[in-house]
């Protein structure tokens, strides 16, 4: 059997780190990542596309990305990209809504320790990365730490331990064990029943917003009237939110009622949002407040930056929210 072809693009991050008087510097390669690797069984290509900490990606990064993988599918059996951690969650979940039904296994993967350094994570991460991209189904995931995830329901957990991603609310595709990489098969992706197209459009223009006791729901209009085109709110459990006194839940209808679509998810990393459930709820989903359900924040607020981008209103945003495109919410 012939080998895989498989393409290494690289963007910076701890994995390509160097110290330096400043501390820690993207500077490595991808040519020098693959070298301290022992032989692998793939025919392996690398491009260095960008040299960023992660904390530096940004929407004009992520069009970049997804159009290097876009224009490489046809080329390759599968693609890596080494990422910096702090935001790989959020590429992983945007780069899943610009190519959706993507030709390829296409794997992010990083390190929490230089790959420079004796004792650090960067090579079996790597070496995961590469074995995914040579076996999983297309799609886009996020290997580390002996696990590949789809990337849309990543989250960063932790800032220094070697397992710093969990897979919320799905349980990991594939765990590496004795024997191999070992594939959950009560996991079904959902199909790819259509065209790939390369969607890289985006609306910046949104916040992300925890909410606090006391919080001031006039800060909402303030955002609005910055700019802001959309909202998530991290609201309490299952999505309840204060409407005595501090009037987030009329706060929300007005700003629907502006065209402004306002998102809430839950500030439990695990489970869903239920807006159905208490009054708190109740009365948020009947003035138009759109649900979450068990998404992440990570894939929520770039699936509102997507879905704005593309031209959708509120109704079609709130539309985009019932339904399953890549994986990245479970309805019920």
């Amino acid at each position: 059997m012939a080998e895989k072809r498989l393409l290494l693009l690289t963007t910076g991050g701890t994995i390509a780190s160097e110290a330096s008087d400043s501390g820690l510097v993207p500077r490595e390669s991808g040519q020098s990542l693959v070298q301290r690797l022992e032989k692998l069984p793939y025919d392996i290509d690398v491009k260095d596309i960008l040299q960023l900490d992660s904390s530096n990606i940004q929407p004009e990064e992520w069009q970049l990305i997804a159009t290097e993988i876009y224009d490489n599918m046809d080329k390759y059996d599968g693609i890596v990209l080494s990422h910096g951690t702090d935001t790989m969650s959020y590429t992983a979940s945007m780069l899943s809504f610009m190519i959706q039904n993507v030709k390829v296994p296409v794997v992010l993967t990083g390190s929490q320790v230089p790959i420079n350094v004796v004792l650090s994570d960067a090579p079996d991460n790597l070496r995961l990365a590469f074995v995914a991209a040579a076996t999983c189904e297309p799609a886009i995931y996020l290997a580390f730490d002996r696990k590949v995830m789809l990337g849309c329901r990543t989250v960063k957990v932790r800032t220094i331990n070697f397992d710093a991603f969990e897979s919320v609310n799905l349980p990991p595709i594939a765990t590496v064990t004795s024997d191999g990489l070992v594939f959950n098969k009560t996991i079904s992706l959902p199909k790819r029943n259509k065209k790939c197209q390369l969607k890289t459009n985006l609306e910046t223009q949104v916040s992300l917003v925890k909410l606090f006791p006391g919080f001031d729901p006039n800060l909402l209009f303030a955002m609005v009237d910055a700019g802001c085109k959309g909202i998530v709110i991290e609201a309490y459990g299952l999505g309840g939110m204060n409407y005595i006194r501090r009037n987030l839940v009329a706060a929300i209808g007005k700003l629907i009622d502006q065209g402004i679509p306002v998102i809430t998810s839950s500030q439990c990393l695990y489970e869903r949002s239920d807006l159905t459930r208490y009054e708190v709820g109740r009365l948020a989903l009947l003035e138009g407040a759109i649900s979450a359900h068990d998404m992440t924040s990570e894939s929520a607020i770039t699936k509102l930056m997507w879905g704005l981008g593309q031209g959708m209103d509120v109704h079609q945003i709130a539309r985009l929210f019932e339904t399953d495109l890549v994986g990245e919410v479970t309805l019920e």
